[in-house]
């Protein structure tokens, strides 16, 4: 039996990212002030989709607790029709985004951190606040794989909506840029205009490797012979 049972996990993340996104929207930071807002970062649109998602996972715990013990066919028809976005949501945003987000961010930070984030960013946002939109991501939506079996689409599905949601954040930062002339990231200023195309295909591969990723760690957690090995043991 669990230490902490998972709905009460859920809710507790759900209101950490309710915090995070407050403290975040509050800093006064003279990006947030131009074009795009705070909109234009994918560790933002990230921590939405994060929040999103977990308040589907706790509106789904609640439902099924008010539904508990009813015979009525539309309401599990209905709690099924949760279930099906929540997975969805898990498989191809929470996931592959939120890995993507990690990954990416401490990758170049480690390499070289003037390219994602600049020391001038310290005097707006404090340490924690930079874990909690960079670095608890990643735990946060493993234990959700590790308490929940989540169901992922056909995989040939799944990577198209990966791929969408990468080329249109693709996009929607060279618009940005047409319309400002600033690139929402340093890293960007730094490159060829061939060397941005590479790094975009690189960057659109890298989050569909992730989607892969996160499909085989969910049935690896989940899988028959798997789990009847951990009970047995």
């Amino acid at each position: 039996m669990a230490l902490i049972p998972s709905q009460v996990l859920r809710v507790a993340i759900l209101l950490s990212y309710f915090s995070i996104l407050c403290h975040y929207r509050a800093l006064d930071m003279p990006a947030h002030q131009t074009y795009g807002g705070s909109w234009k970062f994918l560790t933002f649109i990230d921590l939405v989709i994060q929040a999103v998602f977990f308040g589907l996972c706790v509106l789904i715990d609640v439902s099924s607790l008010l539904t508990k013990g009813a015979d009525s066919r539309e309401q599990e028809r209905q709690l099924k029709k949760l279930i099906g976005l929540r997975d969805w949501m898990m498989a191809v945003l929470a996931f592959p985004v939120g890995a993507f987000v990690v990954f990416t961010f401490w990758s170049l930070y480690l390499y070289d951190r003037e390219l994602v984030y600049p020391k001038l960013l310290d005097n707006f946002i404090p340490q924690w606040l930079n874990h909690g939109m960079h670095t608890t991501v990643l735990p946060f939506i493993i234990i959700e794989m590790r308490t929940t079996h989540h169901k992922f689409p056909r995989r040939s599905w799944g990577l198209a909506a990966v791929c969408c949601f990468g080329v249109g954040y693709v996009l929607w930062t060279c618009w940005v840029h047409q319309v400002t002339g600033v690139w929402v990231y340093p890293v960007l200023e730094r490159i060829t205009p061939l060397a941005r195309v590479v790094f975009f295909g690189a960057m659109t591969v890298v989050i569909c490797i992730l989607y892969v990723f996160g499909e085989i760690l969910n049935s690896y957690i989940w899988d028959p012979p798997h789990t009847e090995k951990v009970k047995g043991e």
